[in-house]
């Protein structure tokens, strides 16, 4: 006990001596080393921000446009606000805050295009605090970029040439290109002294010389020829017509071979790199097939009488969907480990805008009845050209259907909608006459030409062929939709 009471006795005194030991560093520590504490202090650094950045609002979206603003400086801000609207490529989405607080200072303004994910857009700051002394991070520096890589790593002598590099679409002649590949030389490192940024053969040699090291490639010879005979150069007749076509420039409309730039919107940039994507990396199949429309004519003035108004475009949806349902072997996608069979049955249907073409989703299309995807596709549509679709009205279709019927185009061959396998192209009914096998008299018919466009690693003929005369059979028989 004796002892307890002796250590503890002896740990309180080592305490004391110990803040007081504390007390004399803190006396003697320099100024500087107070100041340095005092500056470091939020309230002269500023307020600590919270960062707003542009979000990914849908799966392919790369880049944004800042529509409208709808909060401004200094405005308190709750989580699920709106905070501003953007443009995406495919809908005006508005965005939302995920914090409480004051937004303090707007860094992209209204109208702003181009927009890349991820970019810091405006700041906020938590509720309390000064919105007016935030703290406004230092704008991201951009990645370097090749030529300003390559210069670092080379002499000064050689770096210097890489000033007038132009940039774009390289342009070699064709001696250049073979002793820059036999060399192992970038292209894009010579200096073109050529017409319109070609790059000579002088320009190759040039760059060869200056290279500090380079690695010969072998070139296979090919097999000896006789030499073919020298042709005389024809020269061009004299005038004063130049020899090389101008050069376009922009914004002079009275030159000779000029152009206006048309800025592309996002819906574009994606239209543009999906049909790319799709006619690149896809093996496209097509077949195509007559249906009689008839019995769909009789059953819509049949309909209508009772008031209830559908298109012919909604019975091909209809007819589609049940197809896919009696053949799932259609209703797939390909990914990097092959074949995948979907669960679903979502019809995405083709719908022309100002902006360009969306395609909104009609889901579970085979349990549904035709008035009711007529009701669907209409506000689908009302509100793909308001730009107005959420996310999942345009996502995860497993079979597209354009129809161009309504413009007069008899068929034509659409492109298929990556990742679906299948997309169907209808064309307009047309009247002809045809010869009855029993009686062999003459009949009209009203015909309509159908061009499923096929993923041939997935679809090949034969189902392609079997899709089609089913689609058919649902489409001559409307009662058979109801049944299957």
């Amino acid at each position: 006990m004796a002892a307890s009471l002796r250590l503890g006795r002896q740990g309180i005194l080592f305490g004391l001596k110990l803040s007081n030991i504390n007390k004399s560093l803190w006396i003697t520590q320099p100024l500087q080393e107070h100041a340095r504490h005092f500056f470091q202090s939020p309230w002269t650094l500023g307020v600590a921000p919270l960062n707003v950045q542009m979000p990914a609002l849908s799966p392919t979206m790369e880049e944004g446009n800042i529509v409208k603003w709808l909060k401004k400086e200094g405005e308190a801000v709750a989580a699920g606000d709106a905070l501003c609207e953007i443009e995406t490529d495919k809908a005006v989405v508005t965005m939302e805050s995920n914090d409480d607080g004051i937004l303090a200072k707007i860094l992209i303004e209204e109208g702003s295009r181009n927009v890349r994910l991820g970019t810091l857009i405006a700041v906020m700051v938590e509720e309390g605090q000064d919105w007016t002394q935030v703290e406004i991070p230092p704008p991201s520096t951009p990645p370097p970029t090749l030529h300003e890589t390559v210069a670092s790593v080379l002499p000064p002598a050689f770096s210097s040439s890489l000033k007038n590099v132009p940039a774009g679409l390289l342009r070699l002649s064709p001696a250049a290109r073979h002793i820059l590949d036999t060399h192992g030389i970038d292209p894009k490192l010579a200096t073109p002294s050529g017409p319109r940024g070609l790059i000579t053969k002088e320009d190759a040699l040039n760059l060869l010389k200056m290279s500090p090291g380079t690695k010969t490639i072998p070139v296979i010879a090919p097999p000896c020829q006789s030499p073919a005979p020298t042709l005389a150069p024809i020269l061009p007749p004299p005038g004063n017509r130049p020899n090389v076509p101008p050069l376009s420039v922009p914004g002079k409309p009275d030159a000779l071979g000029t152009f206006t730039v048309l800025p592309a919107s996002n819906v574009r940039r994606v239209i543009a790199q999906r049909l790319t994507q799709s006619k690149t990396t896809i093996p496209h199949a097509y077949a195509s097939v007559d249906c009689d429309m008839a019995a769909v004519m009789k059953l819509r003035k049949d309909l209508a009488k009772d008031q209830i108004k559908v298109s012919v475009n909604d019975f091909i949806i209809k007819a589609a969907a049940v197809t896919l349902k009696e053949l799932p072997d259609v209703n797939v996608t390909w990914s990097d480990d092959g074949p995948q069979a979907l669960e679903f049955i979502h019809i995405s249907i083709a719908v022309a805008t100002d902006k360009g073409l969306i395609t909104p989703i009609i889901r579970d299309a085979a349990n549904k009845g035709v008035q009711e995807i007529s009701t669907n596709a209409k506000a689908l549509a009302q509100k793909a050209r308001d730009g107005k679709l959420l996310p999942e009205e345009y996502q995860g279709g497993s079979f597209s259907v354009s129809n161009l019927g309504m413009f007069g185009i008899s068929g034509f061959s659409a492109v298929i909608n990556p990742p679906q396998a299948c997309i169907l192209a209808i064309g307009t009914s047309r009247t002809e006459l045809s010869l009855c096998d029993d009686n062999q008299t003459l009949r009209t018919q009203q015909l309509m030409t159908v061009t499923l466009s096929s993923d041939g690693r997935l679809v090949d003929d034969e189902l392609a062929s079997r899709f089609l005369e089913k689609f058919r059979a649902n489409l001559e028989k409307p009662q058979r939709m109801a049944l299957a």
